[in-house]
């Protein structure tokens, strides 16, 4: 059970994930391909604010769109209640959220 807004809103945070995945895919390749180590990457990293919207972004996207699957799954396998289903959501977002923010802050703060 995944009403029309959800179905919307999972679609739109992979429209958003797209160009972040990307962008993270080439930012790999290039710290790869010019022998950067962990440190230097984690050295360009702090204090940077757009690497904390770029990443705190991506993280929040995919909390979202993660929660909306699994919740579709959770309905499918199991035939949670509407209101079980709510609260598995939001549970999988804050999880997963807080986690992906927590990284976020872990490599970007000061």
């Amino acid at each position: 059970m995944i009403g029309v807004r959800l179905y919307l809103l999972q679609r739109i945070t992979a429209l958003i994930m797209v160009p972040l995945v990307l962008g993270h895919i080439a930012v790999m390749i290039y710290a790869v391909q010019n022998g950067l180590s962990a440190v230097e990457i984690l050295g360009r990293t702090k204090g940077s604010i757009l690497w904390a919207l770029f990443y705190g972004s991506f993280a929040v996207a995919v909390a979202l769109h993660s929660a909306i699957g699994l919740r579709a799954i959770a309905y499918e396998t199991f035939g949670l209640t509407r209101g079980t289903l709510g609260v598995l959501t939001v549970a999988i977002f804050t999880a997963l959220g807080t986690m992906g923010l927590t990284a976020v802050y872990a490599v970007t703060a000061i």
